[in-house]
């Protein structure tokens, strides 16, 4: 008699190789993840490099000054000129129409952020890609995840101490020239990665084109603001942490507003004064970190410094 051919596999055949595939998925997952995170610094990287290099060229068009972290020409809104660091660096980041969408509508007695540009949107709902980290797990869509699409969020805050120590009036200025910084272009950093958006249940934001502290009433309290490093001056008082380092793997809920830092495993990207990106890790010192940040304090970067 003839025996029966088999065809296919036995249950317990099948089970071997579910079980076998699940193990080499297993051990792969990790390597794309690591893949994956060192592709998006690699493009944060990319773009603070790109902002710090802005910062230079204004720097260069301007007679070594360097932009202000909130410019205004007068006291009462919205006839005049006003806008965010993020919106004067436009036409050094690519972005001139968006910028002269928002100057030709400030001459015409409306605010820069309020301008038409891309219809529908206003100017302060354009996504700038360069404002914005692949990791940022706080922006959905280029908006704050705990709020609507009315501001565009950016994953990069500028340096309070460096570009806003002088206040006069709504203006936040800078007291030094990118030639006479203090401490060096090399020692001083000008934006650290943030988080785009904030507590789940407030508006809270880093919006990029939000002007500053005087626009917030009734709260000008900064919580608008792409800023870091903020309690060391008379705006924000109030914030007690802003010399500390980076929050590195701390949770969306749980940030404190007025620190650098933002959702890479485990560093947190800055861009200096001259131009370069400096990864820094959470065993930074805060000496060490807050000496980076302070444009004139006068002490070297420590050993830790990357």
């Amino acid at each position: 008699m003839l025996r029966s051919r088999r065809n296919g596999f036995t249950l317990i055949e099948l089970l071997v190789v579910i079980a076998i595939i699940a193990i080499l998925i297993g051990l792969l997952l990790p390597a794309v993840q690591k893949v994956r995170e060192a592709a998006a610094r690699s493009d944060c990287q990319n773009k603070l490099k790109q902002i710090g290099l802005a910062v230079q060229n204004y720097a260069s068009a301007n007679q070594d000054k360097l932009p202000a972290l909130t410019s205004a020409t007068d006291s009462t809104p919205p006839a005049f000129y006003n806008g965010s660091i993020h919106f004067t660096l436009l036409p050094y980041i690519e972005q001139q129409a968006i910028y002269s969408n928002g100057t030709n509508s400030a001459a015409n007695a409306l605010a820069t952020w309020d301008a038409p540009s891309t219809p529908p949107r206003t100017v302060k709902q354009e996504i700038i890609k360069i404002y914005i980290c692949p990791s940022d797990v706080s922006i959905s869509n280029g908006y704050p995840s705990n709020r609507g699409q009315d501001w565009a969020a950016t994953s990069y805050a500028a340096n309070y101490t460096l570009f806003g120590a002088t206040m006069s009036g709504n203006a936040d200025m800078a007291n030094y020239t990118i030639g006479n910084i203090p401490d060096g272009t090399s020692n001083t950093i000008t934006f650290a990665e943030t988080s785009g958006g904030w507590k789940t249940g407030t508006d809270y934001g880093s919006l990029w084109a939000f002007p500053g502290w005087a626009f917030a009433t009734p709260n000008p309290d900064g919580r608008y603001s792409a800023v870091f490093a903020w309690g060391n001056g008379q705006r924000v008082a109030a914030w007690a942490n802003w010399n500390l380092p980076p929050q590195i793997g701390v949770k969306q809920q749980d940030r404190d507003r007025s620190r650098a830092g933002g959702y890479h495993t485990s560093v947190c990207q800055v861009a200096m004064a001259d131009g370069s990106v400096k990864p820094i890790s959470a065993s930074v010192t805060p000496q060490t970190w807050l000496s980076a940040v302070l444009p004139n304090d006068g002490m070297a970067l420590g050993p830790d410094w990357p």
